[in-house]
């Protein structure tokens, strides 16, 4: 996996988008003029970090035993992935979009300190007890709301809300210190793919800001299916959704808008709330092609993790 604090070359259209932000900044009175040269070199360096939809599991899956929900070696083959994500991305915070939390208009949260949202049921006491101490980060929700804002969405936010287990259980994996601030933001209600790849292309300057995008969800999310009935549908939606990824962004987007026509898609995803943050992930890719950075198992059905840039 490609290390983002190595240096990589800057491409026009980098230098143009760091331009029109430190522009943005000056103007606003952010930045003083004095310092826009300062700030225009900085930004410059800063290399953009990719996007990533990772699969959160199921329930809080790596800290209780689910017994023979998994297949032996599951579990620490995913757990593996998400600490390799953890160890390669080292980003100023995180902006994830879960699964598990659906609003009228995109919301973020804006606790300084948030919670933890045990949102799962029928688990051992200990499960309700985890902890993930993570560090919020207003100034991001203020400028995620800002770029939404632009993009014409309307948005709202929440001083109450906590993370959810779409959230705090794949990054307490990855991320076990919870010394990066974190910022959730909701899906929109309706789940139109067209709409979740506009906010995504909405908040792509955050990748030039030190700012990782995570869309948390699963690539197969039909509960009657893990445990192995599912296996063969998996493995169908996932080799196109292997295929859609790598595509060019027009035709990634396109195919990405028409998912629901693909191959067993609606018996890989009754209700597409666990794909959606996919699209706000190739969204916010831009013309960067997706790879596929892992595929496995979980609940013996077939699942993958899809990073752009």
């Amino acid at each position: 996996m490609a290390d983002p604090s190595a240096s990589s070359p800057i491409t026009r259209r980098h230098a143009l988008a760091v331009a029109g932000t430190v522009a943005a900044a000056v103007a606003s009175g952010a930045i003083g003029a004095s310092h826009e040269g300062e700030a225009r070199g900085a930004a410059a360096k800063s290399p953009r970090l990719p996007v990533v939809y990772m699969p959160h599991g199921g329930g809080p899956w790596p800290f209780v035993d689910l017994g023979s929900f998994v297949a032996p070696g599951e579990s620490e083959a995913l757990s593996g992935y998400l600490r390799s994500v953890g160890d390669s991305l080292k980003p100023k915070a995180i902006l994830v979009v879960s699964a598990h939390w659906e609003a009228a208009v995109p919301t973020v949260m804006t606790a300084e300190r948030p919670p933890l949202y045990f949102d799962y049921y029928g688990f051992p006491p200990e499960s309700y007890t985890l902890t993930w101490p993570a560090a919020g980060n207003p100034r991001l929700a203020a400028r995620t709301r800002e770029l939404l804002g632009a993009a014409g969405f309307a948005s709202a936010e929440s001083s109450d809300r906590g993370y959810d287990h779409g959230t705090f259980v794949p990054l307490k994996v990855a991320y076990p210190a919870a010394d990066v601030p974190t910022v959730q933001l909701s899906l929109k209600s309706g789940l139109d793919p067209a709409e979740h790849l506009a906010m995504g292309r909405a908040l792509a300057p955050l990748r030039d800001e030190g700012i990782l995008i995570v869309g948390s969800g699963m690539s197969y999310h039909n509960m009657r299916g893990f445990g192995g009935a599912g296996a063969a549908v998996s493995e169908t939606f996932d080799a196109w959704l292997r295929e859609t990824v790598v595509l060019a962004a027009a035709e990634r987007d396109a195919r990405l808008r028409a998912w629901a026509s693909a191959p067993s898609a609606r018996q890989a995803h009754p209700r597409e709330e666990h794909l959606l943050p996919l699209m706000v992930i190739a969204g916010a890719a831009g013309e960067d092609r997706g790879r596929v950075a892992w595929g496995g198992t979980f609940g013996r059905v077939r699942i993958s993790a899809h990073h752009f840039g």
